[in-house]
C-alpha cells in the first residue's frame, strides 16, 4: 500500500532501506531548523546540512510523493509531519522493555523516545525484587507477568536489553504476547518469525566500524608518501 493518497508514492516493499534511514535524518534535521526557527528549507540547503546532494534529497522524497513548492522549496513543519506520517510516528507508540540491567535502566530514563513519539510504558525483569519497583514513573513486572501485561497495553513494539543467553527467550516472549517489532540491543542474533520486524543495535559492533575508519585513515603524510 502507498504511504499516502498521492498517486506518486511507491508502494512500501519497493522503497530502499537505505532511504528509510536517510529519511530519519531529514527528519531530524527539519525539527532542528523548526527550533532554529526557520520555515522553509530547499533540498540543497537540506542536503548540504546531512552530507547529501539536492538530487538525493529530492530522489528520496519523491518515493513518498510530492512535497515542495515552486519557489518556495518546503516548508520545514509541513514536511516534518509529513515524514512523522509515513513513519507513524505522528500517533504515539507505547513500547515494553526487557531488561533493567545497566542499559535498561539508561532506556527507562532516556527523555530521547517520547520526544519522537516512543513511550516505554512497562518494564519487565526476571529479578523478584524489582517487580513492583519504578523508575521514571515507569513501572516494573516480573517476567511472567509479560504477556498479560502487553496484551492488556496492547503493546507492538518492544525493546530487548538483557544478557546474549537470555535474548532468545525475551524475543519469544514478546512474540507471543503480540509484539510486531523487537528492537535488540543484546549482542547475539534472535531467531524471529517472517512477520516480525527486528532491529539489532550491537554497540560493539557499531565501535568496530568506527575503529576500521580510524585505522585506514589516509593522512596527508601518507598519500604524498613524506
Amino acid at each position: 500500500m502507498p504511504f499516502s493518497d498521492d498517486p506518486s508514492a511507491t508502494p512500501f516493499e519497493q522503497v530502499p532501506k537505505a532511504v528509510i534511514g536517510r529519511l530519519s535524518l531529514y527528519l531530524r534535521e527539519l525539527q532542528y531548523m523548526l527550533k532554529r526557527g526557520e520555515k522553509t528549507t530547499s533540498s540543497t540547503h537540506l542536503g548540504r546540512l546531512l552530507g547529501f546532494s539536492d538530487t538525493q534529497v529530492r530522489k528520496d522524497l519523491a518515493y513518498f510523493g510530492q512535497f515542495g513548492y515552486p519557489g518556495i522549496g518546503y516548508r520545514c513543519e509541513e514536511l516534518m509531519n509529513a515524514i512523522k506520517t509515513i513513519f507513524g510516528t505522528h500517533q504515539r507508540w507505547p513500547v515494553a522493555l526487557v531488561g533493567i540491567g545497566n542499559l535498561g535502566r539508561a532506556l527507562l530514563r532516556y527523555k530521547g523516545f517520547s520526544q519522537q513519539g516512543f513511550e516505554i510504558v512497562s518494564a519487565f525483569d526476571i529479578r523478584e525484587e524489582l517487580a513492583g519497583t519504578t523508575i521514571n514513573e515507569i513501572s516494573i513486572y516480573h517476567v511472567d507477568f509479560l504477556q498479560k501485561i502487553i496484551s492488556k497495553q496492547q503493546i507492538k513494539l518492544g525493546i530487548i536489553a538483557v544478557p546474549s543467553n537470555a535474548a532468545q527467550f525475551a524475543a519469544d516472549q514478546l512474540v507471543e504476547a503480540g509484539v510486531l517489532g523487537v528492537l535488540n540491543f543484546a549482542p547475539v542474533t534472535v531467531a524471529l518469525p517472517p512477520h516480525i520486524h527486528t532491529v539489532g543495535v550491537d554497540l560493539a559492533i557499531e565501535l568496530e566500524q568506527l575503529a576500521f575508519s580510524v585505522q585506514h585513515l589516509q593522512t596527508p603524510e601518507a598519500e604524498t608518501g613524506g
